[in-house]
């Protein structure tokens, strides 16, 4: 008898601890709350995890209505830091320089293991290491932001000064530049270009950055008060995410499918294109710990920028990011 009363109490707490996790209770009330993430982007087949985790009903389990708002604003973090908006797609040094300017904005969950930007030339230019680039003209699409950073965190790296390089700004134009002859190589991120390129037919030299120094590249990103306050509405987002992300990542196919019915204006003819550049975004998500941020990345970051002058104030590396939330999953 007394061995049933005490399996009956511990039933009973077994059924409150389940009741009382974030998943179960946005199950048994059956209520949906919408929330928008900026994507930073226009739709995009490197957005498969996303459109995995929506289509499969991820964020749906965890009672969470995603709105995926597109576009190419400059003011995300802005917004997130005055909790204008609760989540969006950044990237590490947006970060860091968003908390340079007492934004309260911390990132949650990182997404792009490797810094995808890379210096990409024709196989036959002969350039196959970054000395070969000094006194070369090299394109880039501006003199800002992910790959700017990039390149001088490359030349830091690498021991060129940036006056022994010829840098030109060719917007978004490097594959018509690298062809045409208008520059001797081009700054491009790993999974776009250098995929277009050699679906053409060409061979290719490339520099990758990520060989030469760690930087925090592309993740979630909220802030201070939703973390305090909603702490279960930032673990469903990251949760139902890295779901999505695994099932990317162990099924290519299957996820290019879903990013297709998510981008109804590819047609068949981008589509082989579209198909390789997942297959080379998958190589660039690809991680033991699916999710997890690097102190040591962090570190390096934050230190780089203090050393090319975009960073003047103190910021400890440790106030940027959070693993509490792909830690608990």
């Amino acid at each position: 008898m007394k061995s049933r009363v005490l399996l009956c109490v511990a039933l009973l707490l077994v059924l409150a601890v389940v009741g009382c996790s974030p998943r179960a209770e946005a199950d048994m009330d059956g209520e949906t709350r919408q929330v928008t993430i900026a994507m930073g982007f226009v739709p995009n087949v490197q957005f498969a995890p996303m459109y995995v985790a929506i289509e499969r009903g991820y964020f749906a389990e965890e009672g969470i209505e995603v709105v995926l708002d597109y576009g190419l604003e400059t003011d995300l973090l802005q917004r997130v830091g005055t909790n204008d908006l609760q989540f969006a797609i950044a990237n590490g040094d947006q970060v860091i320089l968003a908390r340079a300017n007492d934004l309260p904005v911390t990132y949650v969950l990182n997404w792009y293991r490797h810094f995808p930007v890379c210096v990409v030339s024709l196989a036959e230019s002969g350039i196959t290491t970054p000395e070969d680039l000094i006194g070369k003209t090299v394109g880039i699409p501006a003199t800002e932001g992910a790959s700017y950073i990039g390149w001088l965190a490359f030349l830091d790296a690498a021991g060129i000064a940036p006056d022994e390089v010829n840098l030109q700004v060719i917007g978004y134009t490097q594959v018509a530049s690298l062809v045409e002859g208008r520059v001797d190589a081009a700054i491009c991120y790993a999974q776009n270009e250098p995929v277009q390129l050699r679906e053409s037919g060409y061979e290719l030299n490339l520099l990758d950055m990520d060989d030469y120094t760690q930087l925090v590249s592309a993740g979630i990103v909220t802030n201070e008060a939703t973390i305090a306050e909603d702490p279960a509405l930032v673990q469903g987002i990251t949760r139902a995410f890295v779901r999505g992300l695994e099932d990317a990542i162990a099924d290519p196919d299957a996820a290019f499918d879903i990013a297709r019915r998510a981008i109804p204006e590819m047609d068949d003819a981008t589509a082989t294109l579209q198909r390789a550049v997942l297959q080379e975004s998958i190589a660039i998500w690809r991680s033991e710990q699916l999710g997890h941020n690097s102190p040591a990345a962090w570190a390096e970051s934050v230190d780089l920028m203090h050393r090319l002058g975009l960073l003047t104030s103190a910021i400890d590396p440790e106030v940027l990011y959070t693993n509490r939330f792909v830690a608990a999953r």
